[in-house]
């Protein structure tokens, strides 16, 4: 029942979640698949930017039209989503996760997982305490969250 939907795809209106958090070229590992797998069976948008057409050789500039193309579609990703899920990798240093967090940290739609060995981990345990992000300590944790808030959401009267 869940739809991914993979940039650069047109992103449709509904309750949905973005994951947000460690790609880094293809270093992080592709924990974006464990939260589709844990959400195949809500009703749920999946927005994921993880695309599998990514090219490591495009230039990432702003005159790169695939390169804006992307980082267009994961703003307006992260804008559009009901629940921004973030992970950060601690085999990255993932610094477009960081810019990322510093954002939406205002918004009260986040849950965050930032694991011990992540070397900025004080930077994001402090951002999350000071902005009353939702944070869990395992993707493990993380994917049982957003299944939960999911979840309770399917259940509100409409």
């Amino acid at each position: 029942m869940a739809t991914i939907i993979k940039a650069p795809a047109r992103l449709q209106s509904g309750f949905s979640v973005f994951l947000a958090g460690s790609i880094e070229m293809g270093a992080a590992v592709n924990w974006q698949t464990r939260v589709e797998k844990g959400l195949e069976d809500c009703h749920v948008l999946i927005f994921n930017p993880r695309r599998d057409d990514w090219d490591a050789s495009w230039i990432q500039s702003a005159e790169n039209a695939q390169f804006r193309q992307q980082v267009e579609w994961e703003l307006e990703g992260l804008e559009k989503a009901s629940i921004i899920a973030m992970y950060f990798d601690p085999s990255t240093k993932s610094p477009i996760s960081l810019l990322e967090l510093g954002l939406f940290a205002r918004r009260d739609n986040m849950i965050a997982c930032c694991p011990e060995g992540f070397w900025r981990k004080g930077n994001v345990d402090i951002v999350c305490d000071r902005y009353r992000i939702n944070q869990v300590a395992t993707l493990e944790e993380l994917v049982g969250k957003v299944i939960d808030v999911v979840r309770l959401e399917a259940r509100r009267p409409r």
